[in-house]
């Protein structure tokens, strides 16, 4: 009798290398996530964000980890479990995806309410933790702002509030970020915010930047929503083709199950 001989992989060697990017990706997230947690006090980013970025850091690269694991060792290994988790899980975080944007969307005041909570939170904050400073910083200046809605706003800053009893030399100022600078301006004077909470907005005006982030943000969103779309897109695609493979991997290789247990009863020897 001829000797049967084994059934030849249906997937592809691209497809278990696709995945090596991913697993990469996940332990760097995970690696940093710890070494933040580990090496910097979360107090701060605790006091004005719902979840620490650090942990927040770890749980996502653990997750994508998991999620890209199962993937991987099911497309290796051709195992139907391990490869519907991973359809399963990717049609979950695409959902979630989704339903995030439609709710920003929809509900886009109460998200400007969020957003504008968050950056009071980081303003009362910002003398607690250098990184969330020079996040605030860079915010400042590259938008041209100064404050949530307007350069007062830093008053709600213990070490900037215009109260009378407030000792400190920063009393009634805004920081460095806030004011206009020019192109020839070797040195930046840190002290050019000195006491601009307590004039007009006219006068204000020819120091520092008068208005408010959160309306510049708003407006550089819907100056980039071209952008913005483009990044969504970028990060749906590879999660419906994941998807897609996954599913068409599985259909293959119960088709080869099925040819087996047909061959077998019908003696049949389909790879002679």
């Amino acid at each position: 009798m001829a000797r049967r001989l084994a059934r030849p992989p249906v997937t592809a060697h691209g497809e278990d290398f696709s995945f090596v990017s991913p697993l990469m990706i996940s332990m760097v997230m995970v690696a940093v996530g710890i070494y933040a947690r580990l090496m910097k006090h979360a107090e701060a980013a605790m006091a004005c964000l719902a979840v620490d970025p650090a942990i927040l850091l770890i749980v996502v690269g653990v997750l994508m980890f998991l999620i890209t694991f199962c993937g991987c060792i099911g497309s290796l290994r051709e195992n139907i479990c391990l490869l519907q988790t991973f359809s399963v899980c990717l049609t979950v975080v695409f959902l979630l995806q989704l339903a995030a944007g439609v709710l920003g969307f929809v509900f886009s005041d109460k998200a400007r309410g969020k957003v504008s909570e968050i950056i009071n939170n980081a303003i009362v904050h910002y003398r607690d933790d250098l990184d969330l400073q020079n996040l605030i910083d860079f915010g400042q200046k590259e938008f041209s702002c100064c404050g949530g809605v307007s350069y007062k706003d830093w008053s709600q800053n213990m070490y900037f509030n215009c109260t009378v009893d407030n000792p400190s030399r920063e009393r009634c100022s805004v920081p460095y970020s806030c004011c206009l600078h020019t192109a020839d301006q070797a040195v930046i004077n840190t002290m050019c915010g000195q006491g601009m909470q307590a004039v007009n907005y006219l006068e204000a005006s020819q120091f520092i930047y008068t208005n408010g982030c959160i309306d510049k943000l708003v407006n550089w969103i819907h100056s980039n929503l071209f952008l913005l779309g483009g990044v969504a897109l970028g990060l749906a695609i590879p999660q419906l083709v994941g998807i897609l493979l996954s599913q068409i991997l599985i259909n293959q290789i119960r088709d080869q199950i099925k040819l087996q247990l047909y061959n077998q009863q019908h003696r049949a020897d389909p790879w002679y």
